[in-house]
């Protein structure tokens, strides 16, 4: 279990941050003077960087993580986001499994408890956690809980006489399968023969 202790004040410009993180080239070091470059010039704005690395974005030493290169793709970047908030949050989804405003005293409720601090700074905490979860998609990333993908139906019982596999598919269309045969080292074109009148019987034959 986990629930990251990192916020930040100006939770208004979450957004605005994570813009310059995917529209930008990944920094060899993510500093505050990089933070300074996009803008962000305010002490406050320091903060970032520990909720990056919370996020799983920086390493402790302020180096982008493959999650920050992740999120620079356009088409992933919400789906990054939360399995991020997944996993640094994760605390908070065995509360409410797709958190939403009107869960803000819950959660509020959490961030007091369990790191024991004032009703101000669970707020604060709740709001930079909100803030996150306005450009994240929950519906994309559920980590472990995602359903496993449907397998075709394939009988790969070893026929030992042809050395081998029979292998039944469903007939699903729209399917396409490759089939690596290693055949033996013999010089005995029998034995190829029957390994050959396996394959037709078992892979045409229903």
């Amino acid at each position: 279990m986990a629930l990251t202790n990192a916020y930040v004040l100006p939770t208004n410009r979450i957004p605005d941050l994570f813009g310059k993180i995917r529209d930008g080239q990944a920094p060899e070091r993510f500093t505050h003077q990089l933070l300074k470059d996009w803008g962000f010039k305010s002490t406050n704005d320091r903060a970032f960087v520990s909720l990056l690395k919370a996020l799983g974005f920086l390493t402790v030493d302020g180096k982008p993580t493959s999650r920050y290169q992740d999120y620079r793709d356009h088409s992933r970047s919400k789906e990054v986001m939360a399995q991020a908030l997944r996993e640094a949050y994760s605390d908070i989804f065995l509360i409410k499994e797709h958190p939403t405003a009107a869960d803000k005293k819950s959660v509020e409720g959490k961030f007091k408890s369990f790191h024991n601090v004032s009703d101000n700074v669970a707020g604060l905490m709740a709001k930079t956690f909100f803030g996150l979860l306005g450009i994240a998609d929950l519906s994309t990333s559920k980590g472990s809980d995602a359903p496993a993908k449907s397998e075709p139906d394939v009988d790969t019982t070893s026929d030992n006489s042809s050395g081998a596999d029979r292998i039944k598919f469903s007939g699903q269309p729209g399917l396409h399968y490759n089939i690596q045969i290693h055949l033996p080292a013999t010089k005995d074109v029998e034995v190829y023969n029957a390994i050959f009148k396996s394959l037709r019987e078992h892979l045409f034959n229903e």
